[in-house]
This record gives structure tokens, sequence and C-alpha cells, in this order.
């Protein structure tokens, strides 16, 4: 017997995998037929060029120590930052 049943408490489970499909299918139904993750994505990267583009030079120097130090992506694949 654990520690649980000796007081009196009984075990409570719930399986969320219906729910998470549902959860998935909605997405899929709002997101609609038109819905093209690479152009996204390449627009985001468009956007993110646009905003780092044109720094004079200590903002350059600021964004190059914030990429070195992980606070901002760099500019490779996956620009998640890395802290």
């Amino acid at each position: 017997m654990n520690q649980d049943n000796a007081i009196g408490l009984t075990p409570f489970t719930i399986d969320l995998t219906v729910e998470e499909t549902r959860r998935r299918s909605e997405v899929m139904a709002a997101l609609g037929p038109d819905w093209d993750p690479v152009e996204v994505l390449r627009g985001e990267d468009e956007a993110y060029a646009l905003l780092y583009s044109g720094l004079d030079a200590e903002q350059q120097r600021t964004y190059d120590l914030l990429v070195a130090a992980g606070v901002l992506p760099g500019e490779g694949p996956g620009r998640a930052a890395s802290h």
C-alpha cells in the first residue's frame, strides 16, 4: 500500500490525448486551407532582417554583443535566443 492510499486518497488520472487531438484539429481549421507555413517563415525572416537593417556603427556593435551573449538570435537557422 502506498502513502496516498494509506491516508484515504484515491489516485485520479486524466488522459488528455483526445482533447489535444481536438485542439490541434481546431487550430488547423482556424488557420484555413490557404495557410502556407513556408511563406509564413519567409515573411518572418524578411521582417527580422528589416528590423535589424540600417543600424549605425554603435547600434551594430551593441547588436553584435547581444547576439554573442545569446540574448538575441543570430543569422543562422532556428533564430531562438540561446538563453
